[in-house]
Formats: C-alpha cells, structure tokens, sequence
C-alpha cells in the first residue's frame, strides 16, 4: 500500500483532469438497493447518486470535465444538464468495457489527457477530498481508492499516455493492486470512497451527508421507517 511520503513514480504530474462516469440504464441499476428502498424509489435514487456525483465532480478544482457512459436517455439528459457530455455505451458488455470505450473516446480526442474513473455512486462527494486524491494521483502511472468496506474500487486514474486498464466489480482492490496500481491511503476522503450499492451503504452516506439531489429524492419518497 502507497502511504504518504513515499517517493513519487511520476515527476511530471498531471494537469486538469477527465473523469470518466459509468452509469448502468436506471432500470437495472443498484438492485440491490431495493429491499432498502423499494422498487419504485430506486431508479430515482440512482440517478440522483449520479447528479450528485458529477455536479460534485465538475466543481473540483482539477477537473476539466466529466464524461458519462451511459445508454440511459432520462439520465444522459439530466447529466448532460449539470454539464457532463454523454458518450453512449456502445459496447454494452458492462462495466469495464464502458469505462475503457469512455477512455478511448477521450484520447482521441486529447491523446495525453490524465483521465480517472469515477463510480456514479457517490452521492456525498466533496469536490475538496476530490481534488485531494487528483492531486495525490498526479504523481502516478496509476492510483486507486479502495471503497469503504475495503474490497472494492471507487476511482481509478491513469497519467497521460497509460491505460486506465480498468477492473472494476468484486474484489477489485485486490486486481488493481496486481495490476501495480498505487493505492492510495489519504485520510479523510471518505465521500470519495462511500459508494451506495446496499441499505447499510445508503445510510452511511446519509449520515456522512449527501448531495441536494440524493437528499431531496430520499426525502421525497423513503419508506416512513427510514424518514
């Protein structure tokens, strides 16, 4: 694990950067979300996780812009609203391959873009601990944030002229640090790592505070005992 005070791999750091966003249809996404919220809540909660997390996102300091990933037309226009620009999910073979068809869309583009990947589940991110773990990764080929329960991955970023190599899903701390990702240990970055696939983790990032967007649909349409 990179901790901090460890020399750097990279001593030409990153300039703004592109977050690359993938969303599922809201149809599918965060099933597992609907024995908390039930099923008529959850797709409104998923896409506002997703406002959430790109309004947040396009506030930080270091972030040029943010691209999303999606086939969702609901969600492409709300997103592409806030600013975002909506790239569809031609592969459609899931998760990774979105995030590396939205990487290639960006470099051809700008081929020396640093680019990061951002869960679309952050509905308590802070442009301020954003900008922090930017920073952080600048300074690397490749860096990673591991989710709260320590398993998965909830952004990835890759320096101008390195693949993102993206391996998101399951036990992906593990995959991205055999990949020789850096991980990276900052305090304090906790909206960064709170992504929402469960009850329990829409609670935590309740209490951990949540966007206006979050905080309205969840306020609107909560079952009673949750309110």
């Amino acid at each position: 694990m990179r901790i901090e005070g460890e020399i750097a791999t990279n001593t030409d750091p990153a300039g703004p950067w592109t977050l690359v966003v993938p969303l599922k249809p809201l149809a599918r996404a965060k099933s597992r979300l609907t024995p908390a919220t039930g099923a008529a809540l959850r797709p409104g909660l998923a896409l506002a996780f997703a406002r959430d997390t790109v309004a947040a996102a396009l506030s930080c300091r270091t972030v040029r812009d943010v691209v999303v990933v999606t086939d969702d037309t609901e969600a492409g226009a709300a997103l592409a609203a806030l600013g975002a620009r909506i790239v569809p999910d031609e592969p459609d073979r899931g998760l990774n391959a979105a995030l590396a068809h939205g990487e290639r869309t960006v470099r051809t583009r700008r081929p020396g873009a640093a680019l990061a990947a951002l869960n679309a589940d952050l509905p308590a991110l802070r442009p301020g601990e954003l900008a922090r773990v930017l920073d952080f990764s600048a300074a690397f080929s490749r860096a990673f944030v591991t989710d709260m329960a320590g398993i998965g991955t909830t952004f990835l970023s890759a320096a101008p002229g390195v693949e993102l190599r993206p391996d998101f899903g399951g036990s992906s701390r593990t995959r991205h640090l055999e990949s020789g990702a850096v991980e990276i240990s900052l305090t304090g970055i906790d909206s960064v790592r709170q992504d929402v696939d469960t009850g329990d983790d829409l609670r935590a990032a309740l209490a951990l505070g949540v966007g206006p967007h979050t905080a309205g649909r969840w306020a609107a349409g909560a079952p009673a005992a949750d309110r």
